[in-house]
C-alpha cells in the first residue's frame, strides 16, 4: 500500500493511500505512538472493500447509519482520492475522497465525505476535519453517529486524563478479556478479576464512566509514562456537534482509545439521529479538532504534560474559527459575525422588579420549537454564557437563519426569541434587552430541588464495595459509579421513598432517580413516591399547577395521583417518556422534559395531602426518571 507521509521537523504523519486511514505517527523519538498490532475487522470493513479486512487500523473516521427500517450499518471511512489541498512552507493540507456510487459493490451511505489532514509549520500536532455532503435527490437515510478513534500504543499509553479532578492508570485492553474480568450487565461494563496490575482489582471498568458534556469536552487524551509523552485531542469549538452544550459524549476509555465524537445519539436516544428525507440538500463540516503531541523529561512530573495541555487548549480556542482551512464550506472569521444582548427575567412571583437573567446559557440554534436544540442534529449551533448581570455576546456564528434559546440556571424552563436572527458576514447583532418569562402561575406552595436540569443536587448513594471505580470514590461526580440502580431496592426493600415537606430534606432524602423495585426472584415491581405536604387553607376559586422537570428519563412513565393511590385512572401520565438511557450510562442528566400539570381545587383538602408519584414501567434495571425540580404552585391572584 502506498503511504503519504507529512512531516514538519517535529513529528511525522503516516496516512494510507488510499484510504487515508492513519498509519503510524513518529514524534519525540518513538517510530509510532499508535498500536501497530490493532486489528479491526468487523467493525473496520470500509465501504469500498468489501469483504476486506482492515489490519492494523489505529485510527479511523467512522459513522453508523440506516436506511429507514433497517438494521444499522458501521462503515469506516476509506477515501479512494487523493488530492494535495495546499502545500507551502507554512502548512500541508490533503483530502481523501469518498464519492457516494449507486454501483458500488457494497451498501455506502448516501453521502460524499471529504476526510481532510493538516500539518501547520513548527506545530506538535496535527488536525483532521471532514466535509459531509448530500446532493439534492438522493436517498433516503438516518445518521445515528460518526467520530473519528485513534488506538494509541498498549505498551506505552497507560494514564487518561480530562479534567483536573478525572485523571487515572487505567486497565490494560487484556483486562477486559474473558479470562480475567466479569461481564457485568452489559457490554461495556466489567469487574476486573485479574488484572494484570493487581491494584485494579475488584474495580469496574465502563467507557461510559467517562463520559461528560460537549461543554466540557475541550482536552482529554493520554500520558506515556515509559517516554513522557502526551496525546491530546483538543476541541476548540462544539458548533459542529448535535444536540447542543448538554450533550453527552464518550471521550476517552480503555484501549487505550482516544475519541472525538462529532454526532451520536448518546443519552438521547434515536431523536438525536438526524434522518434525511424526500432528496434534501445538507453539508456539515465536521472539525477540525487538533491532535496535540507533547513531551518533556523523563525525571519530570506527567502534570507537566496535562498542564501544557491544557495551556494548548486555550491557544486553540483563541484561535477560533481558524484561518489555514481550504475549504470553501468552512466559514472563516470574515464570514462569521457575533450576536449580544441582556437577559433579563420577570417572575412576579418571585421579585416585583424585573431582575437579571445571571450566568444564563444563551445559544443559536436551527429555528424550531421551545427547546429543540438539545435535539437539533443537522446544523450548527453556538452557545455562550451570560456574565451575573445577563450580558451575553455569541461569537464566531456562522451565516444563515437562526433562533434564540436558553435557560437561566435556578430558573425553571427553557427561553425562546420568537423572532428569526438572520446573521449576515461581519454584521453585528444587537438584540438589547430581552424578557424571559418562565412558567408561573401562583406563587410556591413547595418545591423540591433547584431547576438548574440535572439530578446533581438530589442524594446519590455511595456504590456497593462490590462495583467501585476507585477515581469516583469522594467525588463530586460520584453517581458515574456503576449499580447505583441497584441500590435503591437496598435502601427501600419494601417501602417505596416518602418525602414530607417543611421536614425532609431533598438533598439528603430524595434519591436520585426513581426506578423500579428488583425482587428477590429478580423480577421487577412498579415504585410510587409520596410528597406528604400540608394546606392551611385550599382555594375554591382558579387551578392549582404542578411543574414536573425531569432531568432524564428511560422508558419511563409517571404517574400522578392526589390524595388516592389507588384510583385505577390517574390525574395525570406522562405516558412513556425517553430513551436516553442515562441510568445505565452513569449520566446525570439525559434530556430535559417539563410538564405542566393543572391541579383542581377538589384534589387537594385543607390539612394533610399526598401527591403519589408511580413510575410505572417496569421492564428494566435501567428503567425510571431522574427528578430535576417538582413545584406546586396556587392559583393565580
Amino acid at each position: 500500500m502506498v503511504q503519504v507521509v507529512l512531516d514538519n521537523g517535529i513529528l511525522a504523519v503516516t496516512l494510507s493511500k488510499p484510504g487515508g486511514l492513519l498509519t503510524s505517527l513518529q514524534y519525540a523519538g518513538l517510530d509510532n505512538l499508535l498500536e501497530i498490532a490493532n486489528r479491526e475487522t468487523n467493525r473496520g470493513c470500509a465501504a469500498g472493500r468489501k469483504g476486506a479486512q482492515l489490519e492494523r487500523v489505529t485510527e479511523y473516521w467512522d459513522l453508523n447509519w440506516n436506511v429507514p427500517g433497517e438494521h444499522d450499518n458501521f462503515d469506516v471511512i476509506y477515501g479512494d482520492t487523493y488530492n494535495v489541498i495546499q502545500e507551502n512552507a507554512n502548512i500541508v493540507e490533503v483530502s481523501f475522497l469518498r464519492r457516494y456510487s449507486t454501483n458500488h459493490g457494497s451498501r455506502m451511505v448516501p453521502l460524499n465525505i471529504d476526510k481532510r489532514f493538516a500539518l501547520l509549520r513548527d506545530n506538535s500536532g496535527f488536525y483532521t476535519y471532514a466535509i459531509y455532503e448530500r446532493p439534492s435527490g438522493w436517498p433516503d437515510f438516518n445518521l445515528n453517529q460518526t467520530r473519528i478513534v485513534f488506538k494509541l500504543r498498549k505498551d506505552k499509553f497507560c494514564y487518561m486524563a480530562m479534567a483536573d479532578t478525572k485523571q487515572r492508570f487505567m486497565p490494560s485492553p487484556e483486562d477486559l478479556m474473558p479470562n480475567r474480568c466479569e461481564r457485568l450487565a452489559y457490554p461495556e461494563a466489567n469487574l476486573l478479576r485479574s488484572p494484570k496490575n493487581p491494584e485494579f482489582t475488584g474495580e469496574v471498568d465502563d467507557k461510559y464512566q467517562y463520559s461528560c458534556d460537549n461543554r466540557e469536552n475541550r482536552v482529554h487524551g493520554w500520558i506515556s509514562m515509559h517516554s513522557m509523552i502526551g496525546f491530546w485531542i483538543i476541541t476548540a469549538s462544539d458548533e459542529f456537534k448535535n444536540g447542543g452544550i448538554l450533550k453527552q459524549n464518550l471521550t476517552s476509555h480503555a484501549g487505550p482509545t482516544c475519541l472525538s465524537v462529532f454526532h451520536s445519539a448518546h443519552y438521547a436516544g434515536e431523536p438525536l439521529c438526524a434522518q434525511f428525507r424526500n432528496g434534501e440538500t445538507w453539508t456539515k463540516v465536521f472539525g477540525p479538532i487538533y491532535v496535540y503531541l507533547n513531551s518533556c523529561l523523563k525525571n519530570s512530573s506527567y502534570s507537566y504534560l496535562w498542564d501544557d495541555a491544557k495551556r494548548q487548549m486555550v491557544s486553540e480556542l483563541n484561535s477560533w474559527p481558524y484561518s489555514w482551512p481550504s475549504s470553501p464550506d468552512y466559514a472563516k472569521s470574515y464570514e462569521r459575525s457575533s450576536v449580544s444582548g441582556r437577559l433579563l427575567v420577570t417572575d412576579r412571583y418571585l421579585s416585583q422588579a424585573t431582575t437579571c437573567g445571571s450566568y444564563a446559557f444563551l445559544g443559536l440554534a436551527m429555528p424550531g420549537e421551545l427547546g429543540s436544540w438539545q435535539t437539533e442534529s443537522k446544523g450548527y449551533q453556538f452557545w455562550t454564557q451570560a456574565d451575573k448581570n445577563g450580558v451575553f455576546t455569541i461569537r464566531s456564528v456562522r451565516t444563515g437563519e437562526y433562533n434564540l434559546y436558553g435557560w437561566v440556571p435556578g430558573i425553571l424552563g427553557d427561553y425562546q426569541l420568537q423572532s428569526i436572527i438572520s446573521i449576515s458576514p461581519g454584521v453585528m447583532v444587537n438584540l438589547g434587552d430581552l424578557i424571559f418569562e418562565p412558567p408561573r402561575q401562583g406563587s410556591t406552595i413547595w418545591e423540591i430541588g433547584v431547576p438548574d436540569r440535572t439530578a446533581a443536587g438530589f442524594f446519590v448513594p455511595e456504590p456497593n464495595p462490590r462495583y467501585v471505580n476507585r477515581l469516583f470514590c469522594n467525588h463530586l461526580e460520584r453517581f458515574r459509579h456503576y449499580g447505583l440502580w441497584e441500590r435503591y431496592t437496598e435502601m427501600y426493600p419494601s417501602t417505596d421513598l416518602i418525602y414530607t415537606v417543611g421536614s425532609s430534606d431533598w438533598r439528603k432524602d430524595w434519591f436520585f432517580a426513581h426506578l423500579c423495585r428488583i425482587q428477590q426472584d429478580g423480577t421487577l415491581q412498579p415504585t410510587t413516591w409520596q410528597i406528604r405536604f400540608d394546606m392551611d387553607e385550599v382555594s375554591s376559586h382558579g387551578m392549582y399547577k404542578l411543574r414536573l422537570a425531569l432531568a432524564a428519563s428511560s422508558n419511563a412513565a409517571v404517574q400522578i395521583r392526589f390524595n388516592d393511590p389507588d384510583l385505577y385512572r390517574p390525574h395525570f401520565d406522562t405516558m412513556q417518556t425517553g430513551k436516553d438511557n442515562a441510568i445505565a450510562r452513569h449520566g446525570i442528566h439525559g434530556l430535559f422534559h417539563l410538564f405542566n400539570i393543572d391541579v383542581p381545587s377538589q384534589l387537594l383538602r385543607k390539612g394533610g395531602n399526598v401527591l403519589y408519584l408511580t413510575q410505572r414501567k417496569a421492564t428494566s434495571i435501567f428503567t425510571g426518571v431522574m427528578y430535576d425540580y417538582i413545584r406546586l404552585e396556587a392559583p393565580p391572584q
